[in-house]
Parts: C-alpha cells; sequence; structure tokens
C-alpha cells in the first residue's frame, strides 16, 4: 500500500495567454502577440463589416459605412448621393472621419485611446457600433447602397 502524500497540484494561471493575435497577461492586459504587429478583431454591425485595429498607442475604430452607387444601378443617382457625403464630415463627431476609398466605399473611423483589457476593447467597440446608427441611417438616405 502507498501511503505517500500526494503531490500538490499548482492551479495557478499561465503568465499569458494566447487569444487569436493577443497576448494576455496575468492581469487580463493585452498585448500584440508579438512585436510589431498590430492586431484586430473584426465584426459586423447592421450588416456592416467593422474592426478595431490595436495600435501602438492607439485603437483605430473603423466601419465600411457603405458605398457610392454605380452608374449602372438602376434608379441609382451616383452624383446627388456624392454631393449628399460631403455634406456629412462636418456633422461628425470630433475625432471621427469619413473617407471614400479607391473602389467609393465608404469608411467611418474613429481613433480612441488605447484600451488595455479585453473588457475595455469591447465596450468601445460596442459604443463606436452605438454611435454608427445615426450615420448608417443618413448614408442609406442619401442612396448609399451596403458595401
Amino acid at each position: 500500500m502507498n501511503t505517500a502524500a500526494p503531490t500538490p497540484v499548482s492551479i495557478r494561471p499561465q503568465a499569458r495567454l494566447t487569444l487569436g493575435p493577443f497576448a494576455i497577461a496575468e492581469d487580463g492586459t493585452l498585448a500584440p502577440r508579438a512585436p510589431g504587429l498590430s492586431p484586430a478583431i473584426r465584426f459586423a454591425w447592421r450588416g456592416r463589416i467593422c474592426e478595431a485595429l490595436v495600435q501602438e498607442g492607439a485603437l483605430r475604430l473603423r466601419a465600411i459605412a457603405g458605398r457610392i452607387p454605380s452608374t449602372a444601378e438602376p434608379g441609382a443617382d451616383r452624383h446627388f448621393t456624392a454631393r449628399a457625403v460631403t455634406q456629412i464630415p462636418p456633422e461628425l463627431p470630433e475625432g471621427w472621419l469619413l473617407r471614400l476609398t479607391a473602389d467609393h466605399r465608404l469608411a467611418l473611423e474613429r481613433q480612441a485611446p488605447p484600451r488595455t483589457t479585453a473588457v475595455t476593447l469591447l465596450g468601445e467597440m460596442v459604443r463606436f457600433a452605438m454611435a454608427l446608427d445615426p450615420y448608417l441611417d443618413r448614408l442609406e438616405g442619401v442612396g448609399a447602397r451596403p458595401a
């Protein structure tokens, strides 16, 4: 009969956990898994592609909010939409940008302070998505199509 005491097992969490492109420290802080990486989390809001790009010292939130319609699309008034879109940037909150990409997609972007934990990053993503709604409605109202 073996009467030796059982060996204690350590249940201490690992110093770092890998979650996709992120390394998570014991205290829950996020960092790129490797130096030089800018990890991103992609998500969809109202059928739009969005991303939260973690950069050194900043967080960039971006949504492909729509696109300028093609002249070949029936009923589309490309010129009206393009003119109406130019009136939106002055009304955006401070720090927001509306960009026209080379393929005529419309990207709404916002720079935010870096978020250090998954919870604060997720909270910033939700705030961004909720703040997009009036601009998505407005873009749809002037004829911008989902991208």
